[in-house]
């Protein structure tokens, strides 16, 4: 069960999850950003501080005791069943999107039970124009996390290649 691949994703996670708290702290503290609001930093970035207490993009958003503990609870059970999921995969890429996700899902739970929303600080803008909403670094390892995954699963809807292998990260490089 905890071959070499899937230690390293679960290491991977819980890195996730160290610096994601580390950001934040630096965030809500030396940096001062609930207070200041906002630090201006290039032309299509700034920290901004904002205060998630729904999901992506604020849908879901938990307005009462009742549903952040809502969200909590299916936030967790979501993150249990991708770290069982990451427990029995056996391709390293797999594992390796698993692991983003979970760290960042970890940290991102962790900021609902401390605080009752995600404290979210990264603004890429252009402009005006906002392509994303105020984001953290918990969003950036799920959102690679989900791509990494979606690519591999094309990727291993591919014929196989003369040496019948379909996607070319099989069991055999599990312990590598």
């Amino acid at each position: 069960m905890f071959t070499p691949a899937r230690i390293r994703g679960l290491g991977l996670a819980a890195l996730i999850f160290v610096v994601d708290r580390a950001v934040k702290a630096l965030m809500v503290g030396p940096l001062a950003l609930r207070e200041r609001g906002l630090i201006d930093l290039l032309p299509m970035f700034d920290l901004r501080y904002a205060e998630n207490y729904g999901v992506s993009f604020g849908m879901f958003t938990a307005t009462s005791l009742e549903m952040r503990y809502g969200l909590i609870v299916v936030t967790a059970l979501i993150a249990l069943g991708v770290g069982i999921w990451m427990l029995r995969e056996t391709a390293r890429g797999d594992i390796a999107g698993l692991a983003l996700v979970l760290g960042g899902a970890v940290g991102n739970i962790y900021d609902r039970l401390a605080y009752g929303y995600v404290i979210d600080y990264a603004d890429l803008h252009i402009g005006e124009w906002r392509p994303f909403q105020i984001f953290n670094l918990a969003d950036v390892a799920i959102t690679f996390g989900v791509l990494i995954l979606l690519a591999r699963s094309f990727k291993s809807g591919k014929k196989p290649d003369e040496s019948g292998s379909a996607n070319g990260d099989d069991a055999a490089t599990e312990n590598a």
